[in-house]
């Protein structure tokens, strides 16, 4: 193999990937329409501009019902108020997920209790559930990650026995399914973001679904302002705000859902090519594949670091920065165990909840979720999903560059560990140095 592009080698790939978001001639004329109607807002919910598309979005999902709100964390706030969990109630999330997963618990003042992942997923690890479950304990949300789907028949199982409740974090998701079931009709509610990254976006907001009238009640009264909702069969009163779409935002989403089949279709193609090119590189492992999903969605292609016992070879960060100077958009750190993040501002005094009817507060500097960990700082290296939406020779390209920079991990255990540079950084900080990127 050629010299390093990070130690002044010429890298595998200068061509940029296919562009996100992808838009078509008619979702600005749709957007042109909207403008010209002089109706932009989400008010009256639903309006009649995204009733037709909830109706789309919830058939393909199998949800009977399915809610616009303003954005992927809101959304998980909104269903756990649905649920009925309250200040000082737990609610049990997988340690590797994105902060919001459990922000989103205690912006309504319950508290997120973290278990740990399955380490040939990376989704929420049912046995780690089953032990973090207390008599305070009133929701689990299970987050199916990257590219895997949480064992969702045994996470119903247990949670129906101990009568929890199921919101699903599918904002990696969408089009997927799970032993025919569809990604968010599986558990009580499902969650989905639509930020720019994702599978489908509006720049930001988020999709609430349901197969429960009850709970679509319920959300469309936090949604509105506590309003009640259209058909008020439940007559729920509960405390609301506004957390509406805009129709500005519908518009650019029906034409993201007509385009989402074929782009999962062939997100799929191109993963199944990659796996295959990268069996049997050394110090890479492939994640297995999960028979139980029936329809595969890929929101990144995640791979896993794991360089043979005793030899020589750079941290994690430091590989993925090698892999990124060859022309391949990745990361490493592209999330953290949530209780060691930077982001994850929690204490007794910001979340009082934290220390609500308990002798002792809540101190999640306490929390070891190995696996979480092991994926967050030595593992887990993410490859965005654009990489697998344009032609067949970019994918080998990805592989190429992989097996370039895995050939070459004793020359790169040599190497300052400073080269990795923004690759060793917490979020909170990254963020200031990336900000040409959408992902």
């Amino acid at each position: 193999m050629s010299q390093l592009a990070i130690l002044g080698g010429e890298p595998i790939r200068r061509k940029p990937f296919a562009p996100w978001p992808q838009y078509q001639p008619s979702d600005i004329a749709r957007i042109v329409r909207t403008v010209e109607s002089r109706h932009w807002g989400g008010y009256p919910l639903p309006t009649s501009l995204a009733t037709g598309f909830c109706r789309d979005f919830a058939a393909m999902h199998g949800a009977e019902y399915a809610l616009p709100v303003a954005n992927g964390t809101v959304s998980l706030s909104i269903a756990l108020q649905a649920a009925g969990v309250g200040f000082g109630d737990e609610v049990i999330v997988p340690a590797y997920t994105w902060d919001g997963t459990a922000t989103a618990a205690l912006a309504i003042g319950a508290i997120p209790v973290f278990a740990d992942i399955d380490p040939d997923t990376y989704c929420l690890c049912v046995e780690s559930v089953r032990q973090a479950i207390t008599p305070r304990t009133k929701a689990i949300i299970p987050v199916h990650l990257a590219m895997r789907f949480t064992r969702m028949e045994d996470l119903m199982v247990l949670a129906r026995f101990h009568n929890l409740k199921v919101i699903e974090d599918a904002a990696h998701a969408h089009g997927g399914a799970y032993q025919g079931q569809g990604a968010g009709s599986i558990g009580d509610m499902g969650s989905f973001s639509l930020q720019e990254s994702k599978l489908m976006t509006a720049g930001e907001g988020g999709m609430l679904t349901t197969n429960s009238l009850e709970y679509y009640e319920a959300m469309q009264t936090v949604v509105n302002c506590g309003r009640a909702s259209l058909t008020d069969q439940y007559g729920q009163r509960l405390l609301g705000l506004n957390y509406r779409m805009t129709d500005l935002q519908i518009a650019l989403l029906i034409g993201q859902l007509e385009t989402l089949p074929a782009l999962r279709t062939l997100r799929a193609q191109r993963a199944h090519l990659l796996g295959s090119l990268l069996q049997g590189v050394p110090g890479i492992r492939v994640l297995p594949e999960q028979p139980g999903i029936t329809s595969p969605t890929y929101y990144c292609y995640v791979l896993q670091y794991r360089p043979e016992p005793g030899q020589p070879a750079p941290h994690r960060d430091l590989f993925v920065a090698a892999l990124e100077k060859e022309g391949i958009p990745c990361d490493g750190r592209f999330y953290e165990a949530v209780y060691k993040s930077d982001l994850f501002y929690a204490t007794p005094r910001n979340c009082p909840q934290l220390a609500y009817n308990r002798d002792t507060p809540i101190d999640y500097s306490q929390d070891h979720c190995p696996v979480s960990e092991r994926a967050a700082y030595d593992e887990s290296i993410w490859l965005f999903q654009f990489c697998l939406i344009g032609e067949e020779e970019d994918v080998r390209d990805v592989a190429r560059a992989v097996e370039k920079v895995a050939a070459n991990l004793e020359i790169l255990s040599r190497q300052d560990p400073r080269l990795a540079g923004v690759k060793a950084m917490g979020r909170a900080q990254r963020a200031r140095f990336e900000r040409q990127k959408n992902y």
